[in-house]
């Protein structure tokens, strides 16, 4: 099974609705909150305004003014854009790690003290509490708690960090998430999170 990759910026889907999105965007209620781009919201309208109604200009010639209103919606326009290219990634990059952690076989340990008596089951069916082993190159089938073991975990997917996190039993670092893969050794991780209330799901 393949690492999940992230989304690609040039998807049409994500760029068309990221263009719509952004149109959406120029309300004054989203405008607002951000302070820095609604001053140059209220800047973009105002210069529209008196390019439409030369009347008020001085010494100001039109089509200097109309510059400075399309750059300034321009601008106003691309931050749209650029937010909701980032929501539309970070949205397929969730879809594509909740498809790959419904397809992932989970091998389900009878007891903590047998760890080579496992069935493999599908990560869909499996409840708060079971107990679960991932070995080097499985992905984490669920959120849970690492309960035994110690590895080494690429979670580049859900942080955007590229470097290994180490994963082990105790402490503050024995939290994995569903949809994260491990590189080296093995862990049995106690599952927290029933289908439905994952970290992914809530994203």
């Amino acid at each position: 099974m393949s690492h999940a990759k992230a989304p690609s910026l040039i998807k049409l889907p994500i760029l068309l609705e990221a263009s719509l999105t952004s149109l959406k965007r120029l309300a004054p209620q989203h405008q607002l909150r951000n302070p820095v781009m609604f001053i140059v919201y209220v800047g973009a309208i105002i210069t529209t305004l008196v390019a439409v109604m030369p009347q008020y200009l001085q010494n100001e010639a039109v089509w200097f003014v109309a510059t400075v209103s399309i750059w300034l919606w321009f601008t106003v326009l691309f931050a749209n854009f650029a937010e909701s290219i980032a929501e539309g990634r970070g949205k397929a990059q969730a879809a594509t790690l909740k498809a790959a952690r419904r397809d992932t076989p989970a091998k389900k340990l009878i007891d903590l003290k047998h760890r080579d008596q496992f069935r493999s089951v599908s990560s869909t069916l499996l409840k708060v509490g079971d107990l679960v082993l991932v070995q080097a190159g499985d992905f984490m089938p669920g959120d849970g708690q690492v309960v035994d073991g110690i590895a080494s975990v690429d979670e580049s997917a859900i942080t955007g960090e590229s470097a290994p996190v180490i994963r082990e039993s105790g402490g503050d670092r024995d939290a994995v998430t569903g949809g994260t893969r491990v590189l080296s050794d093995w862990l049995v991780i106690k599952i927290t999170a029933s289908q439905g209330e994952t970290f992914l799901d809530k994203m």
